[in-house]
């Protein structure tokens, strides 16, 4: 559902992700607010009071049911808060290493007050619930793949 002029981004990539090129594509002459989330590679991860090295993350997709489910996330932020103007969701897959970005989910509105701040965490909730991406953690002592909590409802 995007409309004229409110630009809507979301791609599967093994391409470093460029904060600076994404804002501008999803910045408008109106827009006077954006919000980014970004998430990362932890070089730890406290478990059960230890705190497990993570030496990489590998992330797998199924690109083309992937950029589906970003759009309906797209469709989604843009039916709540319909004052956003530019939508980018965007997902690394791949190696990655600590402190590297493996997901950006970035939206633009005219004011801060618009709901951008809660358009951007939907954003980043909703691609975990039904986004099919998946990640295995790689450390010394071996490697796991981290299971996600989604039960898919009928027609998701």
């Amino acid at each position: 559902m995007e409309l004229p002029n409110h630009p809507t981004i979301f791609s599967i990539t093994e391409a470093e992700l460029d904060l600076d090129d994404l804002l501008a594509q999803i910045t408008l002459p109106s827009t006077g607010a954006a919000c980014f989330f970004t998430g990362m590679v932890r070089g730890e991860t406290r478990k059960d009071g230890l705190p497990p090295q993570t030496e990489y993350l590998e992330y797998e997709a199924y690109i083309p049911m992937a950029e589906a489910k970003m759009q309906q996330v797209a469709d989604e932020i843009r039916t709540r808060w319909p004052t956003v103007e530019g939508i980018a969701i965007v997902q690394r897959i791949g190696r990655l290493y600590p402190m590297t970005p493996t997901v950006l989910i970035a939206c633009t509105a005219p004011h801060r007050d618009t709901g951008v701040f809660e358009a951007a965490r939907y954003g980043i909730d909703r691609l975990k619930e039904i986004v099919p991406i998946w990640k295995k953690e790689v450390g010394p002592a071996g490697d796991e793949w981290i299971e996600g909590e989604y039960l898919p409802k009928p027609g998701e």
